[in-house]
């Protein structure tokens, strides 16, 4: 099978002339003119014609230039919090239990209201000792507070205001956040007099609602997505045309601080085992390699031993919103360990977001020969998936391979940004798939009818097909990509339109 050549040279080694390149450009815009003009016997949807058109993706599916704005729902355990999230998503996704440690991997979700799209936080980790129950409520609530850009504060109106209701209250009015109150277990007319008592609160109008039945959650929506700004405050929108956004994140201890530091030459990072010490990403201008890049790190929340469940959704949380502002995230994991499963979540959270990936194995002075077949074998395992993720071997404790990171990071942001020509990609599938055709279904063979490229950053390609191609093809077609066309560093998304041929 003949394989499309990135460097630009033929099987034997020799370097095409002008006239080759031309006549290879001039064929692939035949292939594309040719194979275009076959879909117009095929029923195509607006958005198809509006892809084929504008060639540089469908206005509206761009990504985000800068995290979701954050709503944070937020009050003491036993008010709702999670029935009331699950209303809103509309499904069940919190854990409902007053129970310590049950909401903690997933307690951040994309939302959307009314065509905003936002995301929604559930604290409902925040069932501590009682013994240490202000504390631990001031001190989670106000991370949490931070975090946020609106606040939905929950009260249980058949209980009305408590005093752990009135700390809560009391942290809002000094972060200074748009608050919007819901009277929660409002079932009926009769108990609207409770949620009226809760004026008394000084948050402004008590919305009732009852999370159980989704009474009033409609105009309780209205009110929170009216507060919301078009981008986190959290984050802030990626600069454009200005230095690349790095963004340095790992589970806690695994030495982003002392990186950052290194690279910056001073000690800019705190670095205390205290937990939410450093509360706020720090964004810092960073001169390496003959270039500047702005660095994000997340450095600041640690685990402590009896640490509340809710610590790990303020450190998910955090990561997320460093990960949507940057462009490229360096994943820090600390060879000298065992790699754990925060370690392949983080990676995960990376290449969710569509942002390019740099793998970056710290401590690897401390490695013993011992350990290296160990780790081998744990790449080979657990990071299956991410193996076109450039490596990176280095100590940020001595500064050792430091400077290897800038090819690494500027490997992936070209793949990032890679955009194939249409005709050359679909000369590309047409080889492909004439040498190794999708298996019979049914007796039934999809066939592929045209293909482009919708957007870059992260590359997004739509192939149009006559039947469904499945998975694994699909991850064998995108095998194949990255041996011709490279997109080291950078995921890569292949989406298949099902179009069928109209009815004469």
């Amino acid at each position: 099978m003949s394989e499309q050549n990135p460097t630009g040279q033929d099987p034997a080694g020799q370097t095409p002339t002008e006239h080759d390149v031309v006549q290879e450009a001039a064929d692939d815009a035949a292939r594309e003119h040719s194979l275009r003009a076959g879909l117009a016997e095929y029923e195509l949807q607006e958005e198809d014609l509006a892809l084929l058109e504008g060639g540089e993706g469908v206005a509206g599916e761009a990504g985000p230039t800068g995290p979701l704005p954050v709503l944070a729902v937020v009050g003491r355990p036993n008010v709702g919090k999670s029935t009331l999230v699950n209303r809103i998503l509309g499904r069940r996704e919190a854990v409902v239990e007053d129970k310590p440690g049950v909401t903690r991997d997933r307690v951040s979700y994309e939302a959307e209201w009314a065509g905003r799209r936002f995301t929604l936080v559930d604290t409902g980790g925040w069932e501590v000792d009682v013994a240490g129950i202000h504390a631990r409520v001031a001190e989670q609530a106000e991370i949490a507070i931070e975090l946020a850009d609106v606040v939905l504060f929950v009260v249980d109106a058949t209980v009305g205001a408590t005093s752990t209701d009135e700390q809560v209250v009391r942290l809002l009015r000094k972060a200074k956040k748009p608050v919007v109150l819901a009277a929660n277990k409002v079932d009926g007319p009769r108990a609207e007099a409770d949620a009226a008592a809760l004026w008394s609160l000084g948050l402004g109008e008590p919305r009732p609602v009852s999370a159980l039945h989704g009474r009033g959650t409609g105009d309780l929506l209205d009110a929170a997505v009216t507060e919301l700004p078009a981008i986190s405050a959290a984050g802030g929108a990626i600069r454009e045309g200005g230095p690349r956004r790095v963004a340095l994140i790992g589970r806690p201890n695994v030495g982003k601080s002392s990186l950052l530091n290194k690279i910056l030459g001073e000690e800019r990072v705190v670095v205390d085992a205290e937990a939410g010490t450093t509360r706020d990403p720090v964004d810092e201008l960073v001169e390496l390699g003959g270039k500047t890049w702005w660095f994000v790190d997340t450095a600041g929340i640690r685990r402590r031993v009896h640490q509340t469940s809710g610590a790990d959704f303020y450190a998910s949380l955090r990561t997320q919103a460093a990960i949507e502002k940057a462009e490229v995230g360096v994943v820090l994991v600390d060879a000298s360990v065992p790699m754990t499963e925060q370690d392949t979540r983080v990676i995960s959270q990376v290449v969710e977001a569509g942002r390019a990936l740099v793998i970056a194995y710290n401590k690897w002075d401390l490695m013993d020969e011992d350990r290296r077949p160990f780790l081998e074998r744990e790449i080979e395992k657990d990071l299956v998936q991410v193996q076109w993720a450039p490596r990176v071997n280095l100590s940020a404790q001595t500064g050792w391979h430091t400077n290897r990171m800038v090819p690494a990071i500027e490997t992936a942001l070209e793949s990032w940004d890679t955009r194939i020509p249409t005709g050359r990609l679909n000369a590309f599938l047409g080889e492909l798939v004439a040498a190794h055709p999708h298996p019979l279904r049914g007796g039934k063979q999809p066939r592929i009818l045209f293909a482009t490229q919708a957007d870059t950053r992260p590359p997004r390609f739509v192939i149009f097909a006559t039947g469904f191609l499945e998975a694994g093809y699909r991850r064998f077609i995108e095998r194949r990509l990255r041996e011709a066309f490279g997109f080291e560093g950078s995921p890569i998304s292949i989406s298949v339109r099902v179009r069928e041929k109209r009815r004469r």
